[in-house]
């Protein structure tokens, strides 16, 4: 018998949305299943932020559906989207950290916030602790973001994502902006969130590089390290798909070797050849 597909995570259904005259969705399907990888990629504004915000309920679209979990969001009010949102971990552009709140404020404001969790207070600190140490930034609990560098930040963001266990886990432009050793560092934390959770992973973003890390790279707990995804080191093998967004509109969906292969030029130039 031929083995059942995973359950659909996040589930788009013709969904278009604009501002003004500029539309930033338009008529986009897709589906990412449970424990799958997933690379965004697009030039700025393609439409990969919006995307990411409409899979949170942030942003509503004009038509179309949006089924997360199973359930659809596409017209849930703001009190139903609270259970929805306590299971999805999210690092927003930049870090997206509160600039008045400490690091441990910060990484435990889902905690406090998202009732569904019911984390009792005793609990939040040790919590918070666990997720500065699976970023290597235990140190900083008392410090505020303005007093950490831009990837001491991101690696913030990237605990406070991840403190809740989430099974989806969304990354928005995560290594944008940062020299390409502490690049490397972020990819690999997310690497290691994504192999240690178990979590069904979506990321955002113009470099075609971090996606072949992704691709490439499982993390094994034991050593501590990454490794090649498969036995013998080929892409591939992780569960990942690649996708493509211009102007709003899904152009490739595939494998690292369909999206390689393909010849449409804009697609083609997010491939390091």
């Amino acid at each position: 018998m031929p083995e059942q597909a995973s359950p659909v995570v996040l589930r788009f259904e013709k969904v278009s949305l604009a501002f003004e005259d500029v539309r930033a969705l338009d008529e986009v399907s897709l589906e990412i299943r449970r424990g799958e990888t997933c690379i965004l990629l697009g030039s700025a504004g393609s439409g990969k932020t919006v995307l990411l915000k409409t899979a949170l309920g942030l942003l509503r679209p004009d038509r179309g559906r949006v089924e997360v979990f199973g359930q659809d969001i596409t017209r849930m009010r703001e009190s139903q989207l609270f259970d929805i949102r306590a299971r999805i971990g999210i690092l927003f552009q930049e870090g997206g950290l509160f600039d008045s709140l400490t690091i441990e404020e910060n990484v435990a404001y889902p905690l406090v916030n998202q009732k569904l969790l019911r984390v009792p207070p005793e609990e939040v600190r040790k919590r918070v602790e666990q997720a500065l140490e699976f970023v290597e930034l235990e140190h900083t609990l008392e410090k505020y973001p303005s007093e950490l560098s831009g990837g001491m930040r991101r690696r913030v963001g990237i605990a406070r994502a991840l403190v809740t266990d989430p099974p989806l886990l969304l990354y928005d432009s995560p290594t944008a902006g940062l020299d390409p050793i502490t690049a490397c560092t972020i990819i690999t934390l997310i690497i290691k969130g994504r192999d240690v959770r178990r979590a069904t992973t979506v990321m955002a973003t113009h470099r075609y590089q971090d996606g072949t890390w992704l691709d490439e790279f499982r993390y094994n707990p034991k050593s501590g390290r990454l490794e090649p995804a498969g036995s013998d080191g080929q892409p591939g093998l992780s569960g990942t798909k690649f996708m493509v967004l211009r102007q709003g509109k899904l152009v490739f969906e595939g494998s690292r070797a369909e999206l390689e292969a393909c010849q449409d030029p804009y697609v083609a130039k997010f491939v390091k050849r």
